[in-house]
C-alpha cells in the first residue's frame, strides 16, 4: 500500500463518518477574501476529536490555527495549478467513484443477503466439482456445445459412477488430474455465488444440477458440511526454513526440537518465544499472533495445527511450513461473531461479490420511477436499421457517419442523449454475450440496458446537487488529494533530497539522537542451576558455543540454550544485570531463568549518525520545514478571522 494510499484510506473513511451533519453556517475566516465557513469547521474537528494523540490539537484556539494551515496549503496548490494535472484529476475520480457506491445501495435487498451471507457463514462445505470451460460471452453454438459436455458428464454422474474419476477424466479444470475436483472446504465468499449456492443448496452426498459461472459450466457434489471453525488466536515460535546455501540444514529442526523439549521441562513458552523466536513481529509479545479464520493465512499446514488444538494452553509438536519451523500455543478459539458485529463486513463483500448484480438490478427500477425519461421513437426507428445480424459475430460497426446522428434520442428529465451514444453502447455491447434473435428484438433489448445506464449515469452526474453530505465528503477529498501532492512536492521530498539542509539539520539535532550501550554478547540459558554452572566452567576454558551445547543436551534433554548478537540496553533478550564489559559474566538469575553472558566487544553509548538516524532526522526535517513554510504562507496570503464567529462555534463546540 503506497503512503498516499493510506493517507487518503483514512481520510475517506473518516470523512464518511461526518455524513448527516448540516450545521447552521457563518464565515469563520477568510484567505484572499474566499470565505470558509463554521459548518465546517466543526464537522472536520469533530470527526478528528477521538483520532488526534496531541491534547494541544484538541483545544479549540490551536485547531483554529491548524485549520487555517490546511487551508492556506490548499489555496497555494490552486495558485500552483495542481487543480490541472491530469493525474490529480483521474484520483479525484477513482475516490469519488469509491465514495459513490454508498449511493448506489439497495438497503432491504443489501440486508437479506447480508443475512443469506451470514447464514451461510455458520457451515464449511467440502465439495468436488467438474469443469467445463466456456466463456461468459461466447457464441450460441460454443455455449450449447459446452451444455451438451456437461450434461453427459452430469447424467454419468447421477448414474453412480464414480465423481473424483469422472473428474479426472473429463473436468477442464487443470488442477483436476492431480486432486479429482476436490476443493476442499469453504464456506460463504470464497467461491462466485452461482456456484456458492449450488454448494450450499445441495444436500451432503448429493450432486448438484447444472451451474452456469463467468468460467463455464460446472456439477459439484458435496463431499461433507461441518460447522465453520471461527477464528483462533495462537502464540508461536518460529525458526526460519534454511536457505539453500546454508552448510547445516538441520539446524532449524534441530533448534526448533531443541526448544520444545524446553517446553516439555516446563519452561515459559513466552520466555522462550522472547528469546529464540525469528519472526520479529511476534516474538517480543510472547509469539502471539492476531485471530484468524480457515483460509486467512497462506499456510494450510500452520492453519490446521492451529485449529487441531481444543484447550487453551495446548501446545503443538514441531511442524514445517513453507516458511519455517513452528510450535504452536492454543490462545483462545473464537467462535463465529454475530451477525451485528459482521454486517458492515459482509456488505463490503456484498458489493465485491456477483451478488451485487441483484441490487443492480432494483436500483433500475427505482430510478426508472425517480425520473422523466421520453425516447423519440421517430428517431429510434432510424437508427434501430443500422444493427445488423453482424452484431451476433462481434463484426458489427458503427456507420462511418455515425457523428452524423446527433438527434436527440432520449431525453431524462432536461438531459438530452443523442442517437450516436446509442450506436456506440451497442458497438461494445457486441462481447456482452448478448445472442436474443431475431435483429429488432435484440436492439430493444439493447435500448433497455442502455437506458439503465444512461439513467444510472444521470443519478451519478447528480449526487454533490442532489445530497449536500456527498458534496461536503467530496469537496474534502479534492482538497485532501491537493494537499497531498503540494506536500509531496514542497516538503517530503525536499526533505529526501535535500542533503545539505537535512545535513545541517542533523548537526542542530544530533544530540536528541542516541545510541544506548550496546554489547556484541552471546548469553547461555538454562533453568538448572548445576547446567548452567557447567556451561560456565567450559565458557571459561574456550569452548565453542556450539560445543558446550552439544556437551550438556543430552540425548533429549536441552538443558542450555544459547542467542548471540549485538544488544543494546534495554533489550529484553539481554539479563538485566549485564555488566557492559569485555568478559565472561558469572551466574545471574532473572526469574526462572540462569543466565551466563560472554561479551566480546562493547560499543558505549553515543550519538548515532546519519545514516544511523536517517529516518528519524527525516521526519522531523520534514515538520521543521512544513512549520516555517505555514509561516511564509500567513504572509503570501490575507488571513482575517470572525472572532465573533469563532467564539460561537466555541461555545457549540465546549458548551
Amino acid at each position: 500500500m503506497s503512503l498516499k494510499q493510506f493517507f487518503l484510506g483514512l481520510f475517506f473513511s473518516m470523512s464518511l463518518a461526518t455524513m448527516g451533519q448540516n450545521n447552521a453556517k457563518e464565515v469563520l475566516f477568510t484567505v484572499n477574501d474566499k470565505p470558509y465557513y463554521t459548518d465546517e469547521f466543526a464537522r472536520v474537528y469533530k470527526k478528528n476529536l477521538d483520532l488526534v494523540k496531541d491534547e494541544s490539537q484538541k483545544d479549540l484556539n490551536q485547531y483554529l490555527e491548524l485549520f487555517v494551515g490546511y487551508k492556506l496549503k490548499v489555496n497555494k496548490a490552486y495558485k500552483l495549478g495542481l487543480q490541472d494535472n491530469s493525474k490529480y484529476q483521474n484520483e479525484l475520480k477513482s475516490y469519488r467513484t469509491q465514495l459513490a457506491k454508498n449511493y448506489f445501495n439497495d438497503t432491504k435487498i443489501t440486508q437479506a443477503l447480508v443475512e443469506e451471507g451470514y447464514n451461510r457463514l455458520q457451515k464449511e462445505v467440502k465439495a468436488s466439482h467438474i469443469l467445463i470451460l466456456v466463456d461468459e460471452n461466447a457464441s450460441p453454438e460454443d455455449t450449447l456445445k459446452a451444455y451438451k459436455k456437461i450434461e453427459d458428464i452430469s447424467k454419468k454422474a447421477l448414474a453412480g459412477e464414480d465423481f473424483g474419476a469422472l473428474a479426472v477424466q473429463y473436468s477442464e479444470d487443470p488442477s483436476a488430474k492431480e486432486n479429482k475436483g476436490d476443493l476442499g472446504y469453504f464456506s460463504a465468499f470464497r467461491m462466485v455465488y452461482a456456484f456458492e449456492s449450488a454448494a450450499y443448496n445441495t444436500p451432503k452426498g448429493k450432486i448438484s444440477k447444472i451451474i452456469r459461472t463467468r468460467f463455464g459450466f460446472h456439477i459439484l457434489k458435496v463431499e461433507d458440511v461441518r460447522n465453520n471453525r471461527g477464528e483462533v488466536t495462537v502464540a508461536h515460535i518460529m525458526i526460519l526454513n534454511p536457505k539453500p546455501e546454508d552448510t547445516d540444514q538441520d539446524k532449524a529442526k534441530n533448534t526448533i526440537n531443541d526448544i520444545y523439549k524446553k517446553i516439555q521441562q516446563g519452561e515459559k513458552f513466552e520466555d522462550l518465544a522472547k528469546q529464540f523466536s525469528e519472526d520479529k513481529s511476534s516474538s517480543s509479545k510472547g509469539g502471539v499472533l492476531n485471530k484468524f479464520s480457515s483460509g486467512q493465512l497462506s499456510s494450510e499446514e500452520f492453519e490446521s495445527v492451529a485449529f487441531s488444538l481444543s484447550t487453551p494452553n495446548e501446545i503443538s509438536k514441531p511442524f514445517q511450513s513453507q516458511f519455517g519451523w513452528h510450535v504452536v500455543k492454543l490462545i483462545q478459539k473464537h467462535p463465529v461473531r454475530t451477525l451485528d458485529e459482521m454486517k458492515i463486513e459482509l456488505e463490503g463483500k456484498i458489493g465485491k461479490d456477483d451478488r451485487s448484480k441483484k441490487i443492480t438490478a432494483s436500483l433500475n427500477e427505482k430510478l426508472r420511477k425517480k425520473y422523466t425519461f421520453k425516447r423519440d421513437n421517430k428517431q429510434y426507428a432510424i437508427i434501430s436499421k443500422l444493427v445488423t445480424d453482424d452484431f451476433y459475430e462481434a463484426k458489427w460497426k458503427q456507420p462511418e457517419n455515425s457523428n452524423k446522428y446527433t438527434n436527440t434520442l432520449l431525453t431524462i428529465n432536461t438531459k438530452k442523449i443523442e442517437s450516436k451514444e446509442f450506436l456506440q453502447f451497442v458497438e461494445k455491447q457486441q462481447k456482452s454475450g448478448t445472442a436474443v434473435k431475431p435483429i429488432t428484438k435484440l436492439v430493444d433489448v439493447l435500448y433497455e440496458k442502455f437506458l439503465d445506464s444512461q439513467l444510472t449515469t444521470y443519478y451519478d452526474d447528480n449526487l454533490e446537487a442532489e445530497f449536500s453530505d456527498f458534496a461536503n465528503v467530496m469537496e474534502e477529498y479534492r482538497d485532501g488529494l491537493l494537499l497531498f501532492d503540494l506536500m509531496e512536492k514542497e516538503i517530503w521530498e525536499r526533505a529526501k533530497t535535500d542533503t545539505i539542509g537535512l545535513q545541517k539539520f542533523y548537526e542542530e539535532h544530533k544530540t536528541e539522537h542516541q545510541w544506548k550501550n550496546r554489547v556484541e554478547a552471546t548469553i547461555l540459558s538454562s533453568t538448572k542451576m548445576e547446567e548452567i554452572k557447567k556451561a560456565l566452567a567450559l565458557l571459561k576454558k574456550g569452548t565453542e558455543v556450539q560445543a558446550i551445547k552439544e556437551k550438556l543436551n543430552v540425548g533429549d534433554v536441552v538443558n542450555v540454550m544459547s542467542n548471540s548478537g549485538v544488544f543494546e540496553e534495554g533489550n529484553d533478550a539481554l539479563p538485566k544485570s549485564t555488566k557492559f564489559e569485555v568478559g565472561i559474566s558469572e551466574i545471574q538469575k532473572e526469574g526462572e531463568y540462569y543466565f551466563v553472558t560472554k561479551v566480546d566487544k562493547v560499543m558505549p553509548k553515543g550519538i548515532k549518525t546519519l545514516d544511523e538516524c536517517k529516518g528519524k532526522i527525516v521526519n522531523d526535517y520534514q515538520q521543521y520545514l512544513e512549520q516555517r513554510w505555514v509561516d511564509d504562507l500567513k504572509q503570501e496570503f490575507t488571513v482575517k478571522i470572525n472572532k465573533d464567529a469563532f467564539e460561537k462555534v466555541k461555545k457549540q463546540l465546549n458548551p
